[in-house]
């Protein structure tokens, strides 16, 4: 049953990559009144998530901003659907690279990358990266428990040479190749809630206590890699212009969580600029601090 699962679904993607855009984006159209209005997919969650990181709006605005964030996420369900078999081509007409000087002095000045992003639009498009970045390229991901769908994801973040590695496996590979003197750029989506056995960091982020992966900080600090974000800036359907802000080149004198704190305040204006880009479906704040099951 898994196998016919996984042909039913690469089948539907090659559909999908191969149809005109008015074609693909009907079909979001659709996944998003049965997604909106018929199942009301999470509804309560982003509700809640964005009553409490916008307490100062009214209700009016808080449905303005809901029905936008379904349009937006079932638009990148779609395309991410798609991506799996859509051509190279197809995928960088999709999304415009700036910001590409920032690598190149990097790589020059000899300075490998962390580059931080969150869940902000369509994330999956990272996987161009390597078209710009002279770096090795690795992506942190998490395996999905069905395998055959974890073979198609991982070989769909590599198709343009990232090498997706596990989120066990990241500091291991990252200072294998600094020691072999290989400059890297590590990519990290840190937005998500910390798990129960890793140290957290708690900050006020979106007017609510926050849990914090303190990860990226401390692989930064232990090897002096420069700091970047790396967003997606959305001009209409299907054109994305993926932007790069350099935080910090240089980590070596920066204080206890000073690199989190500057990555997070980065992510919040963003997300206070364009709240429907972001992810609200995930229970983000789902524990409190003090929480003794957290």
């Amino acid at each position: 049953m898994k196998k016919i699962g996984i042909y039913i679904f690469l089948g539907f993607s090659w559909f999908l990559s191969i149809v005109p855009e008015f074609i693909l984006y009907g079909i979001a159209d659709f996944f998003y009144v049965v997604l909106y209005y018929i199942v009301g997919y999470r509804r309560n969650t982003v509700y809640t998530n964005l009553t409490n990181s916008f307490p100062d709006k009214s209700e009016s605005e808080i449905k303005h901003i809901t029905k936008k964030f379904y349009h937006q996420l079932s638009d990148i369900f779609i395309e991410n659907i798609a991506i799996f078999k859509m051509s190279k081509k197809r995928v960088l007409r999709m999304v415009k690279l700036e910001e590409t000087d920032i690598y190149e002095k990097l790589y020059n000045s000899n300075k490998s990358i962390i580059g931080i992003t969150a869940h902000y639009s369509n994330w999956e498009l990272y996987l161009t990266l390597p078209e710009i970045v002279p770096h090795i390229v690795f992506g942190v991901y998490k395996p999905l428990k069905n395998a055959l769908f974890d073979k198609e994801f991982y070989k769909m973040r590599e198709k343009f040479g990232a090498t997706p590695i596990t989120m066990n496996d990241t500091f291991k590979t990252v200072l294998k190749h600094h020691k072999e003197n290989k400059l890297t750029f590590l990519g990290l989506i840190a937005d998500q809630r910390p798990i129960k056995i890793n140290k957290k960091y708690w900050t006020n982020f979106l007017n609510q206590e926050t849990a914090v992966y303190l990860g990226p900080e401390k692989i930064a600090q232990k090897l002096n890699h420069a700091i970047i974000f790396t967003y997606l800036e959305k001009i209409k359907r299907g054109r994305y212009i993926i932007k790069t802000k350099l935080l910090l080149d240089d980590v070596s004198q920066c204080k206890e969580y000073e690199i989190t704190e500057t990555h997070l305040r980065f992510l919040e204006k963003l997300i206070i600029e364009n709240p429907e880009n972001y992810l609200w479906t995930h229970k983000r704040w789902k524990f409190k601090k003090g929480d003794p099951n957290y």
